[in-house]
This record gives C-alpha cells, sequence and structure tokens, in this order.
C-alpha cells in the first residue's frame, strides 16, 4: 500500500511528460462524441464495448485498435478537441511540459490534408494551460521513402515542430531502416528521437544512437540484457522515456512487481516515467507514478530524480529548464 505522504508528493509534483501519443489518449467517450458529430459508423455499440476491446495481446493487437479509434478523426477540430483534453488531463496531474507525438502517415492515408491534423493539434498547444511542443514521428512499418514524404509534407510547418520521431510497429523494423530521413531530419535543425527496446533487443536502441544519432530513446527498458549498453546509457546521461503502465498491457513485463524501473534507476540511467498511449493503457503519467511506486521498491528520493530527469531530457531552452529544476529542488525541499 502506497504511503499517504509519497502518494500525495508524487501527484503534486511538477513534472515533464516527453512520451505521449495524440492519437493514444483519445478517450472511449471522444471517439463516439466525434463519430457522432462527424458520422462515422464504429464497429463498437457502446462506449462500453469499446473500451472492453482494449484487451491486448502484443504492440500490434494495440495498434490495430489504435489505428480503428483515430478514424473518426476528419476535421482539424477534432485534432483540436483531442489534444485540448489530453492538455487539460495532463495540467491537472501537474505537469509543466509536455512533448507530444503525432503520427501524420495515419492521416494522411486515409486522405487527410497534413496541415489540418497539424494546425488542430497546434492550436490546442497554443491554447493549453502548459507548455507544449510537438514531436512528428514516422510509422516505421512502413518504408522510409514515404518518411521522407512526410517530413517534406512537414516543411513548410517546420516551425510548428521540435523534432521527430520512430513509432509503431518495433519487431523486424529496425531504426538503420530510416537512416536517411533521420539524416535530413538533423540537417533541419529538428531533434532526434526514436522507439528502440521496448518489444526490439538491445541492439536497436545501439543502432539508434550510432545510425540514427537519436538524442533520447522511447522505452529502452531492455538496455538491461546488455551490460556494455548499460554502461554507455550511463555515461552519457541518454534519457529513456519509460511507460510503465503501457509495458505492462503489452506485456513487455508480466506484473509491475517485475518492472525494471527501480533496476533502471540503480544503473544510474536517466530514465523518466511517461504515459504513452493513456487512453489504451489505463492511465495518464500520475497513475503510471502511482502504480510503479506501489508495486517497486521506490521512494521519495527516486520520485525528485524522475521529476528532475523528466526536465532534464526535454527539449527547452536551458533557462525553462532551469526554472522547472529549481521548481522541483524547492517542491521537495518544503515536502
Amino acid at each position: 500500500m502506497l504511503d499517504e505522504r509519497l502518494r500525495t508528493l508524487l501527484t503534486g509534483m511538477p513534472k515533464a511528460e516527453l512520451h505521449i501519443h495524440i492519437e493514444g489518449s483519445l478517450e472511449p467517450e471522444l471517439i463516439f462524441a466525434l463519430a457522432q458529430r462527424n458520422g462515422v459508423e464504429l464497429a463498437y455499440p457502446s462506449v462500453d464495448a469499446l473500451r472492453q476491446a482494449y484487451d491486448f495481446s502484443d504492440l500490434q493487437s494495440f495498434l490495430d485498435i489504435y489505428y480503428a479509434g483515430a478514424s473518426v478523426l476528419l476535421k482539424e477540430e477534432d485534432f483540436y478537441d483531442m489534444t485540448a483534453a489530453y492538455l487539460a488531463r495532463a495540467h491537472a496531474d501537474n505537469v509543466r511540459h509536455a512533448e507530444i507525438f503525432f503520427d501524420p502517415q495515419t492521416h494522411t492515408a486515409r486522405g487527410l490534408p497534413f496541415e489540418t491534423v497539424i494546425n488542430g493539434i497546434w492550436r490546442a498547444c497554443q491554447d493549453s494551460p502548459i507548455s507544449a511542443s510537438l514531436i512528428m514521428c514516422f510509422l516505421r512499418h512502413l518504408s522510409e521513402d514515404e518518411a521522407i514524404a512526410t517530413l517534406e509534407e512537414a516543411l513548410p510547418f517546420r516551425d510548428k515542430l521540435v523534432g521527430v520521431g520512430l513509432d509503431s510497429s518495433e519487431v523486424g523494423h529496425p531504426p538503420e531502416k530510416f537512416a536517411r530521413v533521420f539524416e535530413r531530419a538533423r540537417q533541419l535543425g529538428l531533434h532526434l528521437v526514436a522507439h528502440a527496446g521496448e518489444e526490439g533487443p538491445p541492439s536497436y536502441i545501439e543502432s539508434a544512437l550510432d545510425v540514427l544519432n537519436v538524442e533520447r530513446i522511447d522505452h529502452g527498458v531492455r538496455c538491461l540484457e546488455s551490460p556494455e549498453l548499460v554502461a554507455r546509457l550511463a555515461r552519457e546521461q541518454m534519457a529513456l522515456t519509460v511507460c510503465p503502465l503501457s509495458n505492462i498491457k503489452l506485456r513487455v513485463f508480466d506484473v509491475m512487481d517485475t518492472h525494471n524501473l527501480r533496476r533502471l534507476l540503480d544503473a544510474g540511467l536517466a530514465a523518466t516515467v511517461n504515459s504513452d498511449d493513456p487512453a489504451y493503457f489505463g492511465g495518464y503519467i500520475n497513475q503510471n507514478f502511482l502504480a510503479a511506486f506501489e508495486a517497486l521498491p521506490l521512494d521519495e528520493s527516486h520520485a525528485r530524480q524522475l521529476a528532475r530527469n523528466s526536465f532534464a531530457a526535454s527539449f527547452v531552452e536551458p533557462e525553462r529548464k532551469r526554472a522547472w529544476l529549481a521548481e522541483v529542488d524547492a517542491y521537495f525541499a518544503n515536502a
């Protein structure tokens, strides 16, 4: 049972969220509301029936329903409403800054204009009670040529992006498949991140670092299988955006008691806690903190470290980063 003081500390502490797929924040209630607004017929008769379908055996079975849910997003206002709903939840969880993933290819493949997608998400970020920036992800189960075309399509909106990422089905799609598009993004001055070491092996993390030259690893929990890689990640203080509830839902770990978050921290790694696809995986960022701390031997010092790591690993200017880190330190000093 989680100590009430620690529970209060976790929920109240300032934090950044660095691994959130905005399409994965689409709650069943909003899916149904948008379906009704847009005249989209869903395969599920009710909100409850849709919720019951959120029973995944692996990453691919999750992705299948994830893409089905995205089918209700048709207009700029739909993307605005989805993003605004997430940002309100993040604000309630004392998130100060969010770096939001979005998947334009999911939508342009359905015939939506790129600008419809990004403008809706961007406007919600501008109206948000918290700081937010956008990371455009490439779908790794598609070709690199399609990723390059997406990057070119994004060029008129370069000022709305802080970085690019790589997501979708990991196994069988190693990072080096996207070497050219990541190099092009780097030349454009965009920050680089990639999903690696969730279902894929530690070698995918190494490829993301050495071939794609990423600045953060999304997930990365399988790094502990390689002592040499762990030593490197610790030495370089390469941030890992860990998503505890997602890892359990997708069977990366069987139960939270066996999650390796504590071991990552003990190894000196710059781990952070995030919600991934909160509508599908059972919780927003505070629920991820609470679930991990309830199941694992984590204490106040780990909470402070995780909060500090989240801001230190963010892609914001140094002054804002220092201000948020000082806020974390003051919060724990006065707790």
